[in-house]
């Protein structure tokens, strides 16, 4: 895959590395939870690792840091799987963290018998409270001074089940009074009776994040392991689990700033409350910002990478607008998408000058800014449907759509011109009564007089009914820190549903079918509810927006 090299700092720091002699080849990897679905931020993590392998010919590992049964599914595996091939990547290795297990305890076995680790009975709660803060050191344990023997043969019946969960762990023997807390003796393995995805019940004690990870960079011989800036005050353990476990391989951690999107939750956790307490419809539902979510909704891998290469690399957290990956998705189908007309919410227009027994096929352009998508015949007869929002009873100052006496273009069509309405019984407008001037039809060039108004429509005897889902942003406002849950926050007009018809030729639209609708935006078609006696569009950006991209 082509793609534009843009300087970075950790462009910046390989290419130094391979100048100096420090690195002479590149290892970079992806490497998630399977505890949930990806979002747009680990998109971002994605593209980075992979384009700057790509750039300087090195590799690309898949590595899933399966470390915690308890939050772990094969489902998460095969998704992250799904969504990094969509993105247009393909790892050079697959990897499981699991799968370096025997490894990891016999490192953990090297660290006891250098006296670098030992076994603790304090449970999570007073390890915290002993722990000590900012400003005071932390409280050493009881048990920290255990012979090495003890802690040998501690550590081997936790292996082998002896204790139950959280009765033990295996602690780091560093400082308890380091001014990074990281380092006040961290736990390295806790107690879990619990399956694994991947290793079954072979195992009852699994290693920390914070132990794992690092080892498992060396195990694999990763040589930039780049992760976000919340793992900084980390890399002192990272560096010293690698420098105490003797690891032959030395990989270096690099951090850079995650993605923060206005009016968006990144946490995978709370992404994971609003799937459980169903205010969405699933990880996948499109006003989720999962990349299956996204993928759902409409947007393309190519607007996607685009997006992710325009923000760049910082090192600094910064909150970008919303704005700018929407302006990626227009940029990205404005030369893609065919034009065609919808009407969300209709309005029948009887033409009762135009015969009953009559139709005609009109021509219209697939897209007007790429020629080479050609054109189509849509139908047109005395019935047609128009929106609702397209008529008013009683006009506002510079309306210039249909009204009783107005005259409008209908697009790729005539001038019409409404003479009368019907009401229902309640008083609302039901139907409109026009007339067409047949001297007017679209592409003749009449130049007889002119109309400000141009709306659309769709036949009423062929046009296909559809359902519309039109999205607004879930989060009302950015994360804040004002003790509120992020859930009182969220948008209950998120999600509106509206019932109308489509041209015909879109009867045949497929899965992931993606449109232009004039004046409403792009559109594509939803995977998962739309069929072909039922058609489901989900709106993936309207057409318009203020967002410029900066000079």
């Amino acid at each position: 895959m082509e793609h534009k090299s843009s300087s970075n700092f950790l462009r910046n720091i390989i290419l130094e590395d391979l100048k100096s002699g420090k690195a002479d080849h590149v290892v970079t990897r992806f490497p998630p939870e399977p505890n949930g679905y990806l979002h747009i931020g680990h998109a971002k993590s994605i593209i980075l690792n992979f384009e700057l392998a790509d750039e300087f010919k090195g590799k690309t590992h898949l590595r899933f840091d399966d470390t915690n049964p308890a939050k772990e599914d094969t489902e998460y595996v095969e998704s992250i799987k799904e969504d990094v091939q969509w993105l247009g990547y393909q790892w050079d290795e697959l990897f499981f963290a699991s799968n370096y297990f025997e490894e990891m305890y016999n490192r953990a076995l090297l660290l006891i018998k250098k006296g670098k680790a030992y076994v603790c009975d304090l449970n999570a709660e007073e390890i915290r409270k002993t722990r000590g803060s900012l400003t005071e050191p932390g409280q050493p344990s009881p048990w920290r001074e255990r012979s090495v023997a003890e802690n040998l043969e501690l550590f081997e019946e936790m292996r082998s089940g002896a204790f139950k969960d959280g009765e033990k762990v295996l602690r780091a023997k560093i400082d308890m009074a380091s001014p990074n807390i990281n380092l006040r003796d961290p736990v390295l393995y806790r107690i879990a009776h619990a399956s694994h995805h991947n290793t079954g019940d072979k195992w009852c004690i699994y290693p920390m994040y914070d132990f794992a990870h690092p080892l498992e960079d060396a195990i694999e011989g990763v040589t930039h392991s780049i992760c976000t800036l919340e793992f900084e005050d980390h890399r002192p353990l990272y560096d010293w689990i690698v420098r105490e476990c003797e690891m032959e391989n030395v990989p270096h951690q690099y951090e850079f700033a995650r993605l923060n999107l206005t009016n968006t939750v990144m946490s995978k956790r709370k992404l994971k409350q609003l799937v459980e307490e169903k205010i969405v419809d699933g990880w996948n539902d499109p006003r989720m910002p999962t990349i299956s979510g996204l993928r759902r909704r409409g947007y393309t891998p190519e607007a996607m990478r685009n997006f992710a290469r325009e923000i760049g690399v910082a090192k600094a957290d910064s909150v970008v607008d919303t704005k700018m990956l929407e302006h990626f998705i227009r940029e990205d189908l404005k030369l893609k998408a065919p034009r065609t007309m919808a009407v969300l919410k209709p309005i029948k227009v009887v033409i009762t000058n135009y015969p009953e027994d009559q139709a005609e096929m009109l021509e219209a352009e697939n897209n007007p800014e790429n020629p080479e998508m050609g054109v189509r015949m849509i139908p047109f007869s005395r019935e047609i449907y128009i929106e609702q929002d397209d008529f008013a009873e009683n006009p506002p100052p510079k309306y210039h759509r249909l009204y009783l006496g107005n005259e409008v273009r209908l697009k790729n069509a005539y001038f019409i011109k409404c003479n009368g309405i019907v009401k229902d019984e309640s008083g609302k407008v039901i139907e409109l009564h026009c007339t067409y001037d047949p001297e007017t039809k679209s592409g003749t060039g009449f130049t007889g007089r002119k109309v400000k108004g141009t709306i659309h429509w769709v036949d009423a005897r062929q046009a296909a009914p559809a359902e519309f889902r039109l999205y607004e942003p879930l989060i009302l406002e950015n994360e804040t820190d004002d003790g509120t849950s992020f859930l009182e926050h969220t948008n209950p007009h998120s999600l509106e549903i509206a019932h109308g018809f489509v041209e015909p030729t879109m009867k045949t639209s497929k899965s992931q079918d993606k449109f232009q609708f004039f004046r409403h935006g792009y559109f594509n078609v939803d995977p998962l509810h739309s069929s072909a006696d039922h058609l489901v569009f989900n709106r993936i950006v309207s057409l318009k927006s203020s967002f410029e991209l900066p000079k």
